[in-house]
């Protein structure tokens, strides 16, 4: 029964200071919800709902239901569109729930379809309900609340002259990064969130999924001829998308789920589509942040009391397994020897040597508890790593091969196609296998490499290639998990279950390879894969990845997640002189490297062999430095001012801090320098009298007089800039 409007405002008509004003009107062809920000038009002929934002409109869309025999019935193609409207009160605040049963005597599936707009918020919550009338089960693995689809004359449209698309990876592995997709001819998926924005002005729209225990949701997107509109853009929950080798690393390549097999379907009585989170208006960047801040409202997030951790890393240095002996145990005392002398390292976090990818027949767990007692009186901790669904070894003897820790051999636990046949997850003579995260030998497994944890009293945990426990597969220990998102949630709640009853809650816990959510049981992620701290992908004589132009372009439309999902982020180690095998870096990509760490809100790691004179000069003045210490004592992301944009190399990216008053630029040209004209009030300042001090020297590098409201900063090629400004 359709509830008067009068009577649905009166739900939301209470007193709070931060309550604003929320309308619902109801029109003989339509119902319109909205608030100062956002709005929700539903026309009564067609089922077809509109989404308007400022700088942002949606028309025609609808929502679907595919199932698995491939008959696909949308909300325009049932011939009722009875509502009712729900007061609601949560966790998220109070607002106006619009439901919407799309139905007809022709088909026995109806399509619930639930929209909420709260008084206080800017954005908007949707997701698609299918039930039947006859009782029957429903089964699909393509669901989608909110379809723009040419079909149906739907159409999304932003305002500006420079459009935008953000396709954002299924996970940080391959080097990877999130691409800015331009007008015309763009097309792709999107995984769990996406934005469509105007480059100059910031305005647009932010959509992502905000549930993520069943789904991997995808974003389909097609341009339009006509500058900044799509006339297809498909939020769905199904994405399973394999590796295609022919196709480009961001293009279908090595961007997607990774995955052999389809999406697993729901089942049930109703079956329910991803909870989907829409916003728009005049600055994107805050529209990221509520994105982060519902996703941790609904689903949680870890805190870090202490001071970030800081740390050194042994794979910059040993490589993959230690199977050269360049570090060595007795090299690892020499590490921890040195940084006992940084005084300004160690003076607030005790900081950790994190031993990663080591081969167990050189670095035992007796002998890690003995380099942990040997830490332990330089004021250092021990970090762990471990990778908790997957295991490496070689293809040939996979049969014999037993998992860590379990007499259960791995031919028992890998996951499969739809054959039958073990998946491999990084394939190769010497591969990664997947593990069904369901099954007791996993859990099992991972009990064994917690126990060896706790054998060296470690406190810092790095956990890697988790995206393997997400693939799909035909089979699973436990039957009632039925897609990858679904065993992977429940493997990751195992494990920090896990973790809080061997090590204990005050464990750090950061994430390597992964996708990026569910997000809620690690302290951080690595923003992009492993990063080398060189200039550019192209530099000569270093790989064609990982560098720190690769890693700070993916990252700058990464900044809202520190602070959201994860007290910090992780943009990889710094080097104080060559990773592993590569060239020497220049003192200016050290520092250039530093201020990205820095402009990311990053924890500070590093990877150096401070054995070798050149290494530990320089760990003296960066590492030590106490305005570096400082800051990543307790690191906060920069605001971007310039996103990076395109594909090319030669990024310049402008960002600020607002509560510290800092500006950093990235000049990564390597012939022109990069000037950026800043506005006061871009950065919260109001007109006075300010001195831009160099970061680390303090050197001036010039004046804003209190007439000015604006001014300029420029980088050199190949350089950046850290500016404070200093009230005068």
């Amino acid at each position: 029964m359709k509830i008067p409007a009068i009577v649905a405002l009166s739900f939301l008509c209470m007193p709070g200071p931060s309550l604003q004003a929320q309308t619902l009107r109801e029109y003989p062809d339509s119902v319109v919800l909205g608030n100062e920000q956002a709005r929700v038009i539903l026309r009564l002929a067609t089922g077809k709902v509109d989404y308007r934002f400022s700088g942002a409109t949606l028309t025609n869309t609808v929502g679907y239901l595919s199932e698995p025999g491939g008959d696909v019935l949308s909300t325009s193609d049932l011939a009722q569109h009875p509502y009712s409207i729900d007061a609601v009160q949560d966790s998220l605040g109070n607002g106006i729930r619009i439901n919407i049963r799309h139905m007809d005597g022709k088909h026995a599936i109806y399509l619930l379809q639930r929209i909420t707009l709260y008084g206080e918020h800017p954005w908007i919550l949707t997701d698609l309900q299918a039930g039947r009338t006859d009782q029957a089960p429903v089964e699909t693995r393509n669901i989608s609340p909110m379809a723009v689809m040419p079909g149906q004359k739907g159409q999304l449209t932003i305002s500006g002259s420079e459009p935008r698309i953000l396709d954002e990876p299924f996970d940080n592995d391959d080097w990877v990064g999130i691409v800015e997709r331009h007008w015309p001819g763009a097309a792709g998926i999107s995984y769990e969130f996406s934005s469509v924005y105007d480059n100059n002005s910031l305005s647009g729209m932010v959509v992502g999924s905000v549930r993520h225990d069943f789904w991997k949701t995808g974003i389909t997107y097609r341009t339009a001829a006509i500058k900044g509109q799509l006339d297809s853009f498909v939020i769905y929950g199904g994405a399973a998308t394999p590796d295609v080798a022919s196709l480009p690393r961001t293009d279908g390549g090595l961007d997607g789920t990774h995955d052999h097999m389809p999406h697993g379907t729901m089942m049930g009585s109703t079956v329910t589509s991803p909870l989907i989170y829409l916003s728009g208006g005049s600055d994107v960047r805050t529209a990221f942040i509520g994105y982060g801040q519902v996703n941790a409202q609904l689903n949680g997030s870890l805190s870090w009391k202490e001071y970030a951790p800081v740390y050194w890393n042994s794979f910059g240095v040993e490589g993959v397994l230690g199977y050269e002996k360049v570090m060595m145990p007795p090299g690892a005392g020499k590490i921890s020897d040195f940084l006992h002398t940084l005084d300004n390292f160690s003076r607030r976090a005790h900081p950790v040597l994190s031993i990663d990818s080591y081969d167990q027949s050189i670095y035992t767990t007796e002998l890690l508890a003995s380099l942990g007692k040997y830490a332990k009186r330089n004021g250092q901790q021990m970090g762990f790593y471990f990778i908790p669904f997957a295991i490496w070894t070689w293809k040939n003897n996979m049969d014999n091969t037993m998992v860590a820790g379990t007499t259960y051999p791995l031919k028992e636990v890998i996951l499969k196609d739809a054959n039958g046949k073990p998946i491999a997850y990084k394939d190769g003579d010497w591969g990664a296998f997947p593990l069904d995260p369901t099954h007791p030998a996993t859990r099992q497994s991972i009990i064994a490499q917690l126990q060896k944890a706790k054998a060296i009293n470690a406190a810092f945990l790095k956990i890697d290639f988790l995206t393997a426990g997400a693939l799909e597969s035909s089979s699973r220990w436990d039957p009632k998990v039925r897609t990858g998102m679904q065993a992977y949630n429940e493997g990751m709640m195992m494990l920090k279950h896990l973790i809080d009853s061997i090590l204990g809650p005050d464990i750090f816990i950061t994430q390597a390879i992964s996708p990026m959510f569910p997000h809620q049981y690690a302290h951080t992620r690595f923003l992009s894969t492993d990063v080398y701290s060189h200039l550019r992908d192209d530099e000569k004589g270093f790989p064609n990845w990982g560098s720190t132009e690769a890693s700070l372009a993916t990252a700058s439309h990464l900044g809202w997640v520190q602070g959201t999902l994860w007290p910090y982020t992780n943009l990889d180690v710094c080097i104080m002189q060559h990773f592993q095998k590569n060239p020497d870096l220049s003192e200016q990509e050290i520092r250039v490297r530093l201020y990205a760490m820095m402009t990311m809100g990053s924890i500070l790691g590093d990877g150096s062999d401070f054995r070798q004179p050149l290494a530990a000069e320089r760990a003296k003045k960066f590492l030590d430095n106490p305005k570096f210490c400082a800051f990543f004592s307790k690191p906060r992301a920069f605001t971007p001012l310039r996103f990076s944009d395109g594909d090319s190399f030669d990024q310049q990216m402008a960002f600020f801090l607002k509560d510290s008053l800092l500006l950093s630029l990235f000049n990564f040209n390597l012939q022109q320098p990069y000037s950026q004209v800043i506005r006061l009030r871009e950065i919260g300042l109001s007109k006075g009298n300010y001195i831009l001090k160099d970061f680390i020297t303090d050197a001036p590098l010039g004046r804003i007089e209190k007439d000015q409201d604006a001014f300029s900063l420029t980088a050199p090629p190949k350089d950046a800039l850290m500016v404070k400004v200093v009230p005068d």
